[in-house]
């Protein structure tokens, strides 16, 4: 049809009676092959010439609005209008009344009329009374019934597609003379409560409230990331690194069911490797290697205990180590040598210590600590490095040296001379020692 012919009052077909009969003449009109665009560039006839017509068809009035369209079929408004000059040209479609684009002014959609074209009805054998578009169909051919037939089931059948996220969830509905597709207005279908339960105080609300949605619980994926990131926040040494190599790290102890204070615990029994390691992912993953067949750490119920151990180790730990007037460092707090040869390496370099003071005229008693003194007044500096490696050596052998250097010169000296991985093994073996007693 020409654009002459593309109006109700010139159009050679008739109007639908339904939405049925009209998606009839549109599958017919896309599988006779009677159709050619007049347009040699754009999209053919198919299925989104279709699904566009489904969308008309649905319409209680056919004033759709092409942003609406575009929305509702997930295409661009220039691939609507395509479609909808092949439904006008096809003689399926047809202007009552076109919109205007007065920018100045309230723009208006167009009214559209399905229509039925005549060489339908002339092909199909379909006998029609009345005149004009205002025919109604009263018989059929027999020899077509089989057509209509094979018709009827596509009309009935809805093409499907699959809808993008963005088409989904900006769907609406346009408003009437703005586009929209029906005069009704969604809220016709709401109703106040009436005025005997409003007086009466009622406390039923017509709309009752949706129940809460249950929470969510946590898969195997989902537990092993949540340790992760409690392990991160909680042990210092983690510290920035990456949630997602910690979850796969930890995903033998999260899958046993450990929390992380469980993992914590198992931390503290363990010591750093001699050699260090070159990031703290590495060092989690030495240190939890072969965790949960460990003995004593297998049920929930071993684990507390290790838990609350760890806790009242680390209180032991902090009264151990207060400087403060009613916690400080005597000599109960460490056991004598039993080897003779370390009381006597241990007397001539506590005589080394001694004579410096007193050259610095600051004497100090052996086993006693002046707070009012500072520490810095001992310089292992001057000891000879033959009598540093000698003491390093029978600490080696006998721990209790380190005790009595923690004693009697402080912990900042005793770490200097002895080493901090040697004071910090000493310590550990001495709290693990305790917690098993």
């Amino acid at each position: 049809m020409d654009a002459a012919h593309q109006w109700v009052s010139t159009t050679a077909g008739r109007i639908a009676t339904d939405p049925y009969s009209w998606m009839q003449a549109v599958h017919w009109v896309g599988g006779s092959g009677l159709y050619t665009p007049s347009r040699s560039h754009g999209p053919k006839w198919g299925e989104t010439t279709v699904r566009l017509a489904q969308e008309l068809s649905a319409l209680t009035e056919c004033r759709p609005g092409i942003a609406y369209l575009a929305r509702k079929l997930g295409v661009s408004e220039r691939t609507v209008k395509y479609h909808l000059d092949m439904l006008r040209e096809a003689g399926l479609l047809v202007y009552r009344s076109k919109g205007s684009r007065i920018t100045s002014s309230i723009r208006q959609a167009s009214v559209f009329e399905r229509v039925i074209p005549v060489e339908f009805d002339t092909a199909l054998g379909i006998r029609t009374i009345g005149e004009g578009v205002q025919r109604r169909p009263v018989g059929i051919a027999e020899e077509h019934r089989s057509t209509i037939g094979k018709l009827a089931q596509k009309a009935a059948r809805k093409v499907r597609w699959k809808r993008s996220r963005k088409s989904s969830s900006r769907r609406g509905r346009c408003t009437p003379m703005q586009g929209g597709t029906s005069g009704s207005s969604s809220a016709a279908g709401t109703h106040s409560p009436s005025e005997s339960k409003l007086a009466s105080g009622s406390r039923k609300s017509p709309t009752p409230k949706k129940p809460k949605r249950a929470k969510r619980t946590l898969n195997r994926v989902g537990r092993r990331y949540q340790l992760a990131r409690e392990l991160i926040q909680q042990v210092g040494w983690l510290a920035g690194t990456s949630t997602s190599r910690i979850a796969w790290i930890v995903k033998d102890v999260a899958d046993a069911g450990w929390t992380a204070h469980e993992v914590i615990a198992w931390l503290d029994t363990t010591a750093q490797p001699e050699h260090g390691t070159r990031r703290p992912s590495g060092l989690l993953g030495y240190r939890l290697k072969g965790v949960t067949g460990m003995p004593g750490w297998q049920t929930p119920q071993q684990r507390a205990a290790a838990v609350e151990t760890m806790r009242e180790s680390r209180r032991a730990e902090h009264a151990r180590h207060d400087r403060g007037p009613a916690g400080g460092w005597d000599f109960t707090n460490c056991q004598e040598p039993e080897s003779r040869a370390v009381w006597r390496t241990f007397d001539e370099a506590m005589a080394d210590v001694r004579r410096v003071l007193q050259q610095r005229e600051a004497p100090v008693e052996l086993f006693t600590i002046d707070t009012e003194a500072p520490q810095a007044a001992v310089r292992i500096e001057d000891f000879s490095r033959e009598l540093v490696i000698d003491l390093r050596a029978a600490a080696e052998k006998d721990p209790s040296l380190i005790f009595n250097s923690l004693d009697s010169i402080g912990e900042r000296d005793t770490r200097r001379l002895y080493t901090n991985r040697l004071v910090d093994r000493v310590l550990a073996d001495h709290n693990r020692a305790g917690a098993l007693a």
